[in-house]
């Protein structure tokens, strides 16, 4: 079984999990993901079967989206509500001005230090793994794309916004260093990624649907046809600013 599956990851498991369990239902062990979701995040998982496990890089190359949702009286270790959240002292709520002037800001290449508790390999080892060994390490800045941000509600302490980046962005990160900018906390509480370059959530299948369906004629993106998809110019699968992504 050679093609694509656009899978929408389900709530509190790992996308490994999430790939162990498609594995279960097309029985071709051949197969990976492009591009990690957290346990507590969920959308889009693009799932490569057989060969089309070649175009794994092709798609991770792909603009993201992700509407995420975070409160900026707060923190966590990890940026998010997967760890115990701190209230953070703050004199005064950022206006909306305020708010989308910061998220400005951001828009294009930045530096960006990635989360002591994330899958980055630091000397060859994961870095959570080490943050949960309590070692101390340093964590590297790198560059990363960020298209737009659109903020689509803000009443203190909540935030909610769209978010289109390139490959290796952590929005976290993006939550945590806007909260700096702001002089405010930054924990992230919710997260759907939207869509994955041509691969889009309303188009994704639960992993639910996947066990129902009739067979892979149902679900399953043909290698050719990913192919054509993954052709596209990235720079068309951008959303312009107020666009909405997915249904």
């Amino acid at each position: 079984m050679d093609g694509i599956i656009n899978l929408n990851k389900p709530l509190g498991i790992t996308s490994a999990k999430a790939v162990y369990r498609v594995r279960a239902i097309t029985r071709q062990r051949h197969s990976g993901h492009a591009g990690t979701l957290d346990p507590g995040a969920t959308g889009v998982l693009v799932v490569c079967l057989g060969k089309a496990t070649k175009l794994v890089e092709r798609v991770m190359d792909q603009p993201k989206v992700y509407r995420a949702t975070a409160r900026l009286d707060a923190t966590s270790e990890s940026f998010d509500a997967d760890r115990p959240m701190t209230a953070v002292d703050v004199s005064a709520a950022p206006t909306m001005e305020e708010v989308r002037s910061a998220c400005a800001s951001f828009e294009g290449m930045i530096e960006q230090v990635p989360p002591r508790i994330s899958a980055v390999k630091v000397d060859g080892v994961r870095a959570y793994k080490r943050a949960f060994r309590g070692e101390a390490m340093e964590m590297a800045p790198r560059s990363v794309r960020i298209h737009r941000i659109n903020v689509e509600h803000y009443a203190w302490p909540e935030i909610r916004f769209d978010v289109s980046c390139g490959r290796g962005m952590y929005v976290r990160a993006l939550i945590r260093d806007l909260g700096e900018r702001l002089g405010v906390g930054g924990c992230l509480t919710s997260l759907v990624r939207r869509s994955v370059g041509p691969f889009e959530e309303r188009d994704a299948w639960s992993i639910s649907a996947l066990s129902a369906a009739g067979g892979p004629d149902e679900y399953l993106i043909p290698i050719d046809r990913a192919r054509q998809l993954l052709g596209q110019d990235s720079r068309q699968l951008v959303p312009a600013a107020g666009d909405h992504v997915c249904g």
